[in-house]
Formats: structure tokens, sequence, C-alpha cells
């Protein structure tokens, strides 16, 4: 099983792989795909079936705990096979970035013009 992702945000090989919480697999392998973004490889427990629809995201254990995947199952009755690709992905956040963004967005309103009520 493989997802494909923008941002992997230090998701290492041998990260888990989680369904509700329950661990159902792990991070084989990370690589590059030809359009340099980061394909990761997904080893999952053999009685895991998942819809074709299920996504992938990159979430954070606590507030800056290990990277892991994490699977939310679809509910189409069609099911991915093994070697398939998860289509639906969300990429890690980073939380340097959002810090960023949040301390270059402070003040910028500061010179607006309240509105005018009549």
């Amino acid at each position: 099983m493989f997802a494909t992702f923008d941002e992997i945000g230090g998701l290492k090989p041998r990260a888990p792989v989680e369904i509700s919480g329950v661990k159902v697999g792990q991070v084989k392998a990370i690589m590059l795909d030809p359009t340099y973004r980061a394909r990761v490889e997904l080893d999952l427990m053999p009685t895991v079936v998942l819809p074709s629809d299920t996504s992938a995201s990159i979430v954070t254990s606590g507030v800056l705990g290990d990277r892991y995947v994490q699977l939310q199952l679809g509910g189409d009755t069609e099911n991915l096979k093994n070697g398939d690709d998860l289509t639906f992905t969300e990429s890690a956040v980073i939380l340097e970035r959002l810090i960023g963004k949040f301390i270059h967005n402070v003040g910028v309103d500061k010179g607006a013009k309240p509105e005018q009520t009549e």
C-alpha cells in the first residue's frame, strides 16, 4: 500500500500506522516519486482490508511527539488491493510554519480604518 504526500514532516520508517488509535502496521519505506513528492510505503497487517476511499494523514503524537500515519476508513464498497495507492492524503502540519504565519500576520489590520455606521 502506498500514499503520496507533499510534506512528511519528519515521518520515519517503522513509524506506526493506526486506525482509530489501534496500530495496524508501520511505515516500510519513504522515497521520492518522479514529481518530487514523498511516496510512503505502508506495511499493513494482512487482516486489514481498506475501502478504496480510505484517507491517510500524517499526524503528531502529542504536541511535540513523533509522527505517524493515521488512516480514516471510507465507505466505498470497493476495497484496495495490495500495492494500490491511497488517493486521499493529508500532509503533515509543520508547527514552525504555523507559528511563522501567525507572527507575520499579527497586526496586519492595525492600519485599517474601522467601518463607520450611520
